[in-house]
């Protein structure tokens, strides 16, 4: 379980369920536990940044808006 955090202003976003090695490229909303921000269309933080927008079932995350903490499922 990974938290995903605003690179701007370090403000939690969700925590999400990631599997497997490699970037977080993409967030799939059944894997998505806990989300401290309002969601929507796009995934933005209080403080203005843009850190993933809506595609279907997912959404595709913009790299170097975040970072995150925690540990990958293998």
């Amino acid at each position: 379980m990974i938290t995903i955090i605003c690179a701007r202003c370090r403000t939690r976003v969700m925590r999400y369920l990631k599997i497997g090695e490699g970037k977080v490229l993409y967030c799939y909303k059944d894997r998505i536990t806990r989300w401290y921000i309002p969601s929507g269309a796009e995934i933005r933080c209080p403080c203005g940044n843009l850190i993933g927008i809506e595609e279907d079932a997912r959404y595709r995350m913009i790299q170097g808006a975040f970072t995150f903490t925690g540990t990958v499922q293998k």
